[in-house]
């Protein structure tokens, strides 16, 4: 049985240096119902949801920043500490860089 692949991804406004950013277990369902909540303009984040709106999908790019592995200890089922520490690292990381988050 496949396990879904876990870790960081951003949504960032190519036009004004804006992003959002998630942790995950499991990247791809979650930046998929992310993308429906926006494109139904009923995402909790309301700045980033005005802004979807107002510059439509086109405008920003969804992509993964970061994997988190799975341990070999096949016990191991809980990863939010690790997935925490990791966006926080990703939020200063990010934060050096000049870009702005959006503000729930």
């Amino acid at each position: 049985m496949m396990k879904p692949e876990m870790g960081i991804f951003i949504i960032k406004n190519n036009s004004d240096n804006k992003c959002y950013i998630e942790a995950s277990h499991n990247l791809r369902g979650a930046m998929n119902s992310i993308k429906f909540k926006l494109n139904f303009g009923n995402h909790p984040n309301k700045e980033l949801q005005k802004a979807w709106t107002e510059y439509g999908e086109d405008c920003f790019t969804i992509e993964v920043l970061e994997k988190l592995e799975y341990d070999k200890d096949e016990s191991k089922t809980d990863y939010s500490e690790e997935l925490e520490i990791l966006k926080i690292e990703w939020e200063e990381n990010l934060s050096k860089q000049g870009l702005e988050f959006y503000v729930k």
